[in-house]
């Protein structure tokens, strides 16, 4: 297989994960509920659109704002995993609202925006720091000699994206469709999977810092 194309899967199935625009599904019409088909998929479509924005900005600006307060990619690796490990048990057990940072009085005050497509939306809804610091660790594994990875993993971004649009603009009829045992069953195999990623992070970050340490062999 291609390099870049088995980079292009392995990104977007981390990624996916992560956002999980699935689990998304029931606060996102809870957000929208009186709104009508038409207005509801403006909303998914701006939001998504602020999503791709922030994902972007956070993949190639990320490790800038890292070196700026003197934090090493190692470091937010392991804190990134803490973060994604959290989704993953959440998702696990059936509770894909609670691994979304957004409390009942952000809820509350979103009903009552005029414009919630940005906040609570596109964040910290769809891009939370577990997604940001998953793209950030993608960014110090590219080649630079293979500059063109960069842009499999916008184009990963980008597509996230749209399939996000897709879902939260279908979401009332997925839903009906799926039902609680469905979205719940879906939650959980993402979840395993969000769980399997937040793993990995930590495991990368600590074993990088032992090497840095001396303690582990390079």
């Amino acid at each position: 297989m291609d390099a870049s194309l088995a980079l292009f899967l392995s990104a977007f199935a981390g990624l996916f994960s992560v956002l999980n625009p699935l689990g998304a599904m029931p606060l996102f019409l809870s957000l929208t509920n009186g709104e009508t088909a038409a207005s509801r998929r403006q909303i998914a479509s701006k939001a998504s659109l602020y999503m791709v924005i922030i994902l972007l900005v956070a993949f190639f600006v990320g490790h800038l704002i890292l070196n700026f307060f003197g934090i090493s990619v190692d470091a937010m690796r392991v804190a990134g995993g803490m973060i994604i490990i959290g989704s993953g048990f959440a998702l696990l057990q059936g509770e894909h609202g609670k691994n979304r940072t957004i409390s009942k009085k952000v809820k509350t005050e979103a009903i009552e925006k005029d414009d919630i497509s940005l906040t609570p939306l596109a964040i910290p809804l769809l891009s939370g720091p577990g997604s940001i610091s998953l793209l950030i660790g993608y960014f110090s594994r590219v080649d630079s000699e293979r500059w063109w990875d960069y842009g499999v993993i916008a184009g990963v971004i980008v597509v996230c994206g749209l399939l996000t649009y897709l879902i939260l603009a279908i979401a009332p009829k997925l839903v009906s469709y799926l039902g609680p045992s469905g979205i719940n069953s879906l939650s959980r195999i993402m979840g395993f999977i969000v769980l399997s990623i937040g793993v990995q992070f930590i495991i990368n970050g600590v074993s990088a810092v032992l090497v840095q340490l001396g303690i582990a062999p390079v």
